[in-house]
């Protein structure tokens, strides 16, 4: 075997949400800024990624929230970062922007991972969609790090269950498409981000205790499955639309709950302006676990040396 390529990986997952972290084997690339980079990969080298970029089933995401966990574990407890017991505090560039992490260390384990995402902020409420199956139903669109449009999980019918993931897979992805043919959002820092890419589907906003709010919500990740976590940027987007709304105050605690029922414990630290939009400082923690250590190689002679697609595996609107 000729082994043209080989890397590192060491495999993650954050409240349920798997985050391979590759740790060896890549070069850096050009690129200025980290979204540079990030689309230097995207177009040029898209079986590899390198850095704290994501790389996504169907894209290169600007942030990850889960990902950012997951980062920060296998950083800390490789040894690759120097881990300080009670709290490490180091920066993670992105292709969104810098992201503090601040982790919560106890005998040599990451406990826990709280990030300081960018600043998220509502492009608009309520826009209407005609969905097929679906009628015309109120989307709103916010950024967290991805471009995300959030719908009330209602409009399609459905409870938020493992049990209907593959209708609510199915109506994530048709209101996706909807979107997407009637609103292009521009990013307005970097008009290289624009266009909705992901769906949360929102339940109910409830009281918790101690004065906060908690919420379930699950997100679609195209072409066709739901996030195991609550999804970090996805949170960030929610609470960018919920605190738009008046529903959620700065400083108030959050606790969002995926479908598996894991939870990201949030709140809003703070209020700024993304151009001339008011924008929300959100902080996510959660926790993530490695799960193992890789080594994968490509063979020189390998006719997929990029990999391959086959439809079957995934669940999407016929």
């Amino acid at each position: 075997m000729a082994i043209s390529k080989m890397i590192n990986i060491v495999g993650v997952h954050a409240e349920g949400e798997v985050g391979d972290v590759i740790v060896g084997g890549v070069l850096d690339v050009p690129g200025k800024t980290m979204f540079d980079k990030m689309m230097h990969f995207w177009t040029k080298g898209d079986e590899l990624h390198a850095g704290f970029i994501i790389m996504e089933s169907e894209e290169y995401a600007p942030m990850s929230g889960s990902n950012t966990i997951c980062t920060t574990t296998a950083l800390l407890e490789t040894g690759m970062i120097k881990m300080e017991e009670p709290v490490t505090t180091f920066n993670l560039d992105t292709a969104a922007g810098l992201v503090t992490v601040t982790a919560d260390c106890k005998d040599g384990k990451c406990k826990a991972v709280a990030f300081d995402n960018v600043p998220s902020f509502v492009f608009g409420l309520d826009y209407e969609v005609d969905v097929p199956g679906l009628g015309k139903i109120p989307v709103d669109i916010a950024w967290g790090g991805m471009l995300y449009a959030l719908v009330d999980v209602s409009y399609t019918g459905l409870e938020i269950k493992p049990e209907n993931a593959a209708k609510l897979v199915e109506c994530g992805e048709r209101i996706k498409k909807a979107v997407q043919a009637k609103y292009d959002p521009i990013h307005p820092e970097n008009p290289g981000i624009h266009g909705v890419s992901i769906i949360v589907l929102t339940g109910p906003l409830e009281d918790d205790i101690d004065g906060g709010k908690k919420a379930i919500n699950t997100v679609v990740v195209s072409p066709g499955r739901l996030d195991r976590s609550p999804c970090g940027t996805g949170t960030c987007a929610r609470m960018a639309q919920l605190h738009a709304r008046g529903l959620l105050a700065e400083g108030q605690t959050f606790r969002h709950i995926s479908v598996t029922g894991t939870e990201f414990l949030c709140k809003i630290r703070g209020t700024t302006k993304v151009g001339d939009l008011p924008a929300v400082l959100p902080t996510v923690k959660g926790r993530a676990w490695i799960t193992g250590f890789q080594q994968v190689s490509l063979d020189a002679e390998d006719p997929f040396p990029v990999g391959y697609r086959v439809g079957d595996m995934w669940h999407t609107p016929s």
